[in-house]
């Protein structure tokens, strides 16, 4: 009877050799498409393939639990029917089929981020809409299921051949023979949920020897697990009292003062007379500070952008403060540094933030969020809506202004055109005007208007570059015939690079974004070369403006001569400091390390590791415990 009890508890291993092959095959390519990028050696290959196999391994042991159940609680007499044979091939060929496919998409996902499967995967899950037509758009998805098949029915065939499965299923068994081998499958992941994290695949100082010690599936329950974080559970602490005085000290000004020693709430007083200017802010989809030859690209993809360089304030030393659209967005409207976890954009309790949106509203302005695609999706129409924007979105687009469109929203010549007939609704109410424009062509499947450019359309980020910047010109020009073009200041300004990933967690080059301040009747041209953020974006606009008003900004006037050069870069567990060459990395767990960089460029950033010394700890703590700690408070809230 033992025989017996071992054979029926056999297709679990059998689900799990599966697993680990197919699992140890997709690990295998993954590793020869970044060849170029691996540190190679037999200690550094064998962590990657041992600490991966781990990992997958735990993964299996969550997707066996349905049917290590089944084994279990089905009785014998039950189980020898014909029908339950077949119900375990089919879920034989599922399982199969899933892991094929699992490892089909981390191709595409590595392909695209240069990672495993992480909260961005978990976002996509979200939005099946935008994601699945997004697919059905890029590729080819008739054709891949069709593999997938094949090779998953291959397989099937080559473990049915063999008669292994209805060996299994013709041997005998009871229940309490059953429980224990059930009981040790169980207890696999049980264990592993309370004491298995992340942190074990920190197996080499390349990012990229990381992310292939990952399991896919793994990475997306830890993703989806750890999708909001505590900052005081998981990272560095500091006295409350200490925070918010080294905070107050790092966002002080000449011309602030604030209102109390428990907030960073500060009156900005700037003397003079205030301007009207209307502001229109187009935030580029992905636009790498790389593609730019203003800060050393080499393809000629903007050429309107550089163009417009020597017209005018170009920051050439500007830093993206995340990895998605979200992250731009919430450092642009509310200037703050990333937090743990998910974006304020996408998190349930984000109205009524301290807002730009509200600022320019109490100064009489229009204020309109513009986006060519659906705003549900991210949770934006929410979150601009309840923070000082009226929305504009692909729904308020007619049929004649929607002339080319992808699952991701009208191309950007669309939404340039809407946001200029919108910009002339205000100026004929008489009102000064703030429009935040979000573009979406510069995104998978890469898809535009042909004939626009010399790049065929779907055919790669480069076209998809070159169309936005030409869309951009296109606006400028028209927007030069309008009566409000001399009174209006344009920033363009990237909400993220392109690709995020390298050699290290958070390589500063992946971050470098352009800003373009142009307004040429009242702007001088000049480049500025300081050290800054997107949360430092808006403060600049309001100092160009000459405005006086009270701010809970963590953000400062770039131009300003205080302005304490620095960045912040996250991922969302890594929380990231820049500044006098330095990055001070938090992690969970409550690790902090400093690096030295040693080269960086928009192509590449090299470090080595130093000691943390007591300042640049402190100012990185102040900074994003403090925000988490407002937060918490509900102290970064807009009042009237």
């Amino acid at each position: 009877m033992q025989k017996n009890i071992r054979n029926r508890f056999d297709y679990i291993h059998l689900v799990f050799g599966c697993f680990l092959i197919i699992s140890a095959v997709t690990r295998t390519v993954l590793l020869v498409k970044t060849t170029d990028m691996v540190d190679f050696s037999f200690i550094e290959i064998l962590k990657i393939y041992s600490t991966g196999a781990f990992y997958d391994f735990v993964s299996v042991s969550y997707l066996a639990i349905p049917f290590i159940l089944y084994l279990l609680f089905l009785p014998q007499k039950i189980f020898s029917y014909r029908l339950h044979h077949y119900i375990v091939y089919i879920f034989t060929y599922i399982l199969l089929f899933g892991a094929v496919f699992l490892a089909f998409s981390e191709w595409f996902f590595w392909d695209e981020f240069s990672v495993r499967f992480n909260f961005i995967a978990v976002d996509y899950l979200v939005y099946t809409n935008e994601v699945i037509g997004n697919i059905r758009e890029s590729y080819p998805m008739g054709t891949l299921l069709s593999v997938i098949a094949i090779i998953s029915g291959m397989l099937f065939y080559a473990i049915y051949r063999f008669n292994y499965i209805e060996d299994i299923l013709k041997n005998e068994s009871k229940m309490k023979e059953r429980f224990k081998p059930a009981l040790i499958y169980l207890l696999i992941p049980i264990v592993s949920f309370a004491g298995v994290t992340q942190d074990f695949v920190h197996v080499s100082t390349n990012q990229y020897n990381n992310e292939l010690s990952k399991s896919g599936l793994y990475s997306l329950f830890a993703a989806f697990r750890n999708n909001t974080l505590d900052y005081d559970t998981f990272y560095v602490t500091h006295k409350q009292k200490n925070v918010l005085s080294n905070l107050q000290k790092a966002i002080d000004a000449n011309n602030s003062v604030f209102l109390d020693s428990n907030t960073i709430t500060r009156n900005i007083v700037n003397p003079g007379e205030e301007k009207d200017y209307n502001v229109v802010m187009i935030v580029v989809e992905s636009l790498s500070g790389k593609f730019l030859e203003s800060l050393g690209g080499e393809k000629g993809l903007t050429p309107n952008l550089d163009s417009l360089v020597p017209k005018s304030m170009f920051f050439n030393n500007f830093y993206a403060t995340g990895t998605r659209t979200v992250r731009g967005m919430e450092a642009i409207t509310l200037s703050v540094p990333p937090m743990a976890g998910r974006s304020i954009v996408k998190r349930p309790d984000n109205h009524n933030m301290y807002s730009s949106g509200f600022i320019f509203r109490g100064k009489g302005y229009e204020t309109k969020f513009i986006y060519g695609g659906y705003g549900y999706f991210d949770n934006m129409n929410e979150f601009f809506s309840n923070n000082g924007f009226d929305v504009v979105d692909r729904s308020n687009f007619s049929d004649e202004e929607d002339t080319f469109h992808t699952v991701w929203g009208v191309c950007d010549e669309d939404l340039l055109n809407k946001t200029i007939k919108e910009a002339d609704l205000s100026y004929k109410a008489h009102k000064p005007f703030m429009s935040f424009v979000m573009t979406t062509s510069n995104h998978r499947p890469y898809d535009y208007p042909n004939g626009r450019i010399d790049i065929p359309s779907h055919t790669g980020r480069d076209g998809a570059v070159k169309y936005t910047d030409f869309a951009i010109g296109d606006f400028l020009k028209k927007a030069q015939e309008k009566p409000w073009f001399k009174n209006t200041i344009f920033v363009i300004v990237a909400d993220h690079c392109a690709s995020s990933a390298g050699k290290v967690e958070l390589p500063i080059d992946k971050y470098h974004i352009p800003m373009i301040v142009y307004a040429p009747d009242i702007i001088k041209p000049q480049v500025i070369d300081k050290v800054s953020s997107q949360i430092d974006s808006m403060p600049t606009i309001f100092g160009l403006l000459n405005w006086s008003y009270k701010s809970k900004f963590y953000g400062k006037n770039i131009l300003d001569p205080s302005f304490g050069q620095r960045a912040f870069v996250g991922t969302y567990q890594k929380l990231g400091f820049y500044k006098d060459d330095k990055l001070c990395v938090l992690s969970i767990g409550k690790k902090i390390q400093t690096y030295k960089v040693l080269k960086q460029d928009v192509f590449m950033t090299q470090y080595e590791e130093i000691p943390t010394d007591a300042k640049i700890k402190n100012e990185t703590i102040g900074y994003y415990q403090g925000a988490s700690l407002l937060h918490k408070k509900r102290l970064d809230r807009y009042e009237d």
